[in-house]
């Protein structure tokens, strides 16, 4: 779980995590204010199937396009990449573009989020 650049609300993504650890999912959450090559170089350390960036601060269509062009640089474009947090309706379709696999805004049911989650790597194993 990351928190980019100076999106310092973290009580959302703390409370993410925790809840998919309880589901058994391994969740390494990254320090506050990394960069978008902080995040990728801690996901390639911790070999992790799933990235998931929470963005409260509306950073998103700056820091999101670095995330995956350095997901690129390093050969890592396999990680599929989540992204959570107020993302308004109309950034989405530029946030799929970029490679972003699922999006979760307020009110996600985390249940259901888990389940589309482990079907998105289910999709890495064919």
């Amino acid at each position: 779980m990351a928190k980019l650049g100076q999106d310092g609300h973290d009580r959302g993504a703390s409370v993410i995590a925790t809840a998919f650890a309880d589901l058994g999912f391994d969740v390494d959450i990254g320090p506050l204010f990394q960069t978008p090559a902080d995040a990728v170089r801690q996901a390639i350390e911790n070999d992790v199937h799933v990235m998931g960036v929470s963005s409260q601060a509306a950073a998103h269509r700056t820091l999101m396009p670095e995330v995956m062009l350095e997901l690129e640089r390093q050969a890592a474009s396999d990680i599929i990449v989540i992204l959570g947090g107020v993302i308004p309706q109309q950034d989405h379709a530029e946030m799929y573009k970029l490679g972003v696999a699922a999006i979760y805004g307020p009110g996600a049911q985390i249940p259901a989020a888990a389940q589309e989650i482990v079907g998105l790597l289910g999709q890495l194993q064919r």
